[in-house]
């Protein structure tokens, strides 16, 4: 099987790297020619790309828009498989369902990341035991899926969960985009310079992902803002509620409050998904 990763930032390296070492054979390609000599260097591609129709599978590791203008603009080889990494699926979904298509389009989201980007800091290692998101409709190929399924399983990936795309952006919002949004918004408070000393854990988690690349993510939160909108208002309106508490220094609705929060947590642990969403083993 011919296979090409399109976009060669941590992600797209990550999947080269990961294929390489499962023993396929990865050709790659960026606008970057430096970034291609680096890939080359570095063995993390085994060749540049150079027709898009020689490839049984292309994997396109790009920022949404450049995504969809790339998934339209080239030309692939009749019944390859095409799939995106994005970050949010319904709008890349929408763009390829558009006009009829000579390639089999699957949707996927590595659970997978770092807080740093670019291809030096790219790992074979990067999905090992992480989960893997593959979004299906009615046009979508079950023999496709299943080559993902067992491409992924090469990986390196532990499990891999099954929806639609509207509702794998209805919880990534809430899942990533909202703490994302949150760690930013908390590490604008005055209070963190000066802080060395009175730090743990709680504050690393709080602030670790702060640092996200400010392009890459304002595209994602625009293009899932109705879902992400939704997951603030309910957010406001729960911290509202701890703010009045403390105002009114209400020690009985404050505990009502942290042991509500707490027994939601608990129970999150052993629900079970809903029938729409399908987790099994790799």
């Amino acid at each position: 099987m011919k296979i090409c990763v399109v976009g060669l930032g941590i992600m797209g390296g990550s999947v080269c790297l990961s294929l390489k070492r499962a023993g396929y054979k990865v050709a790659g390609y960026d606008i970057s020619q430096n970034i291609l000599e680096y890939a080359l260097n570095n063995a993390i591609i085994d060749s540049v790309a150079e027709n898009f129709e020689n490839f049984d599978l292309t994997f396109v590791c790009l920022p949404v828009n450049a995504c969809i203008n790339f998934i339209n603009k080239v030309k692939f080889k009749n019944g390859s498989i095409v799939a995106d990494i994005c970050g949010v699926k319904k709008i890349i979904e929408d763009s390829v369902y558009k006009i009829p298509r000579n390639f089999k389009f699957v949707g996927t989201h590595p659970m997978a990341g770092r807080e740093v980007s670019g291809i030096k800091n790219a790992c074979a290692e990067l999905f090992d035991g992480a989960n893997i998101v593959i979004t299906k409709c009615v046009n979508t190929d079950i023999y496709a899926v299943q080559l993902i399924k067992n491409v992924a399983k090469a990986m390196g990936f532990k499990r891999v969960v099954e929806c639609s795309a509207e509702m794998h952006d209805k919880k990534i919002a809430y899942t990533s985009q909202l703490a994302h949004l949150v760690s930013s918004a908390y590490v604008k408070d005055g209070e963190i310079l000066g802080c060395l000393g009175f730090t743990g854990g709680s504050f690393q988690d709080m602030t670790r992902i702060a640092g996200v690349d400010e392009i890459t993510w304002t595209e994602l939160y625009i293009c899932n803002s109705k879902n992400l909108v939704q997951k603030l208002d309910m957010l406001i309106r729960s911290l509202t509620d701890y703010k009045r508490a403390l105002e009114e220094c209400d020690e009985n609705n404050l505990k009502l409050l942290l042991k509500n929060g707490k027994e939601i947590f608990e129970d999150s642990k052993t629900f079970l998904n809903r029938s729409e969403i399908s987790v099994t083993e790799l």
